[in-house]
């Protein structure tokens, strides 16, 4: 029964011991992606979070708390803007089928492409659908 209770110390202090580690990690990263800091006010973070590391990261966390989450909210956003827009731009102009061969239809009209380069575009189009 001891070597029970010993193993969940032990994975107790283990999970503690991620967690601080996390939240170092943490602290450290938002403290160079914070464009308000000045270089030497990084520095003095930086040096107060490695000589007290718990201190520091707790008094970071209680000063800098919201702002360090409307970063990272902003930092998402962005990186979903940047995936729409990447999805739209592969996923075509999003025209239907019927709008392209339209198009394709005006261009015959007009004299810009071939019977044969119209077939083409009507069968990309249709095929596309």
């Amino acid at each position: 029964m001891n070597n029970f209770w010993d193993f969940l110390v032990w994975i107790f202090w283990f999970y503690v011991i991620v967690a601080c580690i996390w939240i170092f990690i943490t602290v450290f990263i938002d403290i160079f992606r914070d464009p308000t800091l000045n270089g030497w006010a990084k520095a003095l973070w930086v040096i107060f979070l490695v000589f007290f590391p718990f201190l520091a990261a707790f008094i970071y966390l209680i000063a800098r708390g919201q702002s360090m989450t409307q970063r990272n909210m902003e930092r998402a956003q962005a990186m979903n803007a940047q995936q729409a827009d990447y999805i739209r731009s592969v996923a075509g102009s999003g025209q239907s089928a019927s709008a392209e061969i339209e198009s394709a239809k005006r261009l015959l009209d007009s004299g810009a492409i071939t019977q044969a380069e119209y077939e083409s575009l009507k069968a990309k189009a249709l095929q596309s659908a």
